[in-house]
């Protein structure tokens, strides 16, 4: 059997790279049973990000006011994340960026079969390690990191190459009723948002896979 996977995440939600860590979790539970042909698509949990980016500590305080309720939800991530494997560091985050750059390097890392890989190290680039995700000498370190060709990633930089179809898809989204992320859209019928239950996650593309 098979099903598809429309995962629909932005790089600097939190929340996403734990569902993203619980479908890893979700899939190798289904093993051999269900083939899953993942798609990922991007979403802006904040689409006025100038192209430059924000001072991060800044831009939290006038997010978020409550320093005190702010800190809790911030422990409790941590501890969420801890949970699978994941090593949230706030403290060495210095700039919000715009990530529709971020959201082409996924793309291009898609056509490649290196979409996960890219994802996860974006991630991990952003949360445990505090780089600028926004910045496109780092996404081409990123790319390279991960076996792509970096001069080829800085010709597609330079041109702009795809930004109008992120910001389609992003729309698109929008358009269908997201509002939130992480969201899991499975056979293009069945969806389901918020960093789910690897168990949830395995129902509902076992589920997909019957339709």
């Amino acid at each position: 059997m098979k099903t598809t996977l429309d995962f629909i995440s932005d790089v600097v939600c939190p929340w996403c790279w734990i569902g993203l860590r619980n479908l890893r979790t979700a899939l190798d539970e289904l093993g051999d049973d269900i083939a899953v042909d993942i798609t990922f698509r991007p979403f802006f949990l904040d689409a006025g990000i100038p192209e430059g980016g924000l001072d991060y500590h800044a831009y939290m305080d006038r997010k978020f006011p409550d320093k005190e309720a702010r800190a809790a939800g911030l422990a409790h991530l941590q501890q969420a994340g801890a949970a699978v494997g994941i090593d949230f560091r706030f403290d060495k985050i210095t700039r919000r960026p715009n990530t529709l750059d971020a959201h082409r390097l996924i793309h291009w890392a898609q056509g490649q079969g290196k979409g996960w890989a890219v994802k996860e190290a974006l991630f991990a680039a952003f949360f445990t390690n505090g780089i600028d995700v926004g910045d496109r000498a780092e996404l081409v370190r990123i790319g390279t990191a991960q076996g792509m060709d970096g001069d080829v990633l800085e010709t597609l930089f330079a041109q702009d190459r795809d930004a109008d179809q992120i910001r389609r898809e992003v729309a698109e989204a929008q358009n269908i009723g997201v509002r939130g992320v992480p969201t899991f859209i499975v056979a293009r019928k069945r969806g389901v948002s918020g960093a789910q239950a690897p168990q949830i996650l395995e129902k509902l593309l076992r589920e997909g896979a019957q339709d």
